[in-house]
């Protein structure tokens, strides 16, 4: 229940998307290095990158021609969105917190409210 909340609090940082997306990026990085995160979770930034990189689209080439780069935006994002679900909430928070400076909505002094 509290995954639900890992993407919605990065999301909601200024509405600036340039600033959500390096902060996405640097809460992925960290989130790579930490030991608390299953391995198998940090494949999935990994699968998702070497799918947009990689010369063979499967999806768009094999199914529809048409939809050119979207296919790939689509693996990415949902590769990127899945490994921060995925991921223990409180060390998102612990992250989340380190890098903006400040504390997450849900959480006045030092305790979790569960809406």
């Amino acid at each position: 229940m509290a995954n639900q909340n890992n993407s919605k609090k990065i999301s909601s940082i200024d509405g600036n998307i340039l600033q959500d997306i390096i902060l996405r990026g640097k809460l992925i990085a960290r989130l790579m290095g930490d030991n608390r995160v299953n391995g198998l979770y940090k494949l999935l930034p990994w699968v998702s990158l070497i799918y947009l990189i990689s010369p063979i689209d499967f999806i768009s080439g094999a199914l529809v021609p048409v939809l050119g780069a979207v296919d790939d935006v689509a693996i990415m994002w949902f590769g990127i969105a899945s490994f921060i679900e995925l991921c223990p909430p409180h060390v998102v928070e612990e992250h989340l917190t380190a890098l903006t400076g400040e504390a997450p909505s849900d959480v006045v002094d030092g305790e979790i409210i569960d809406d």
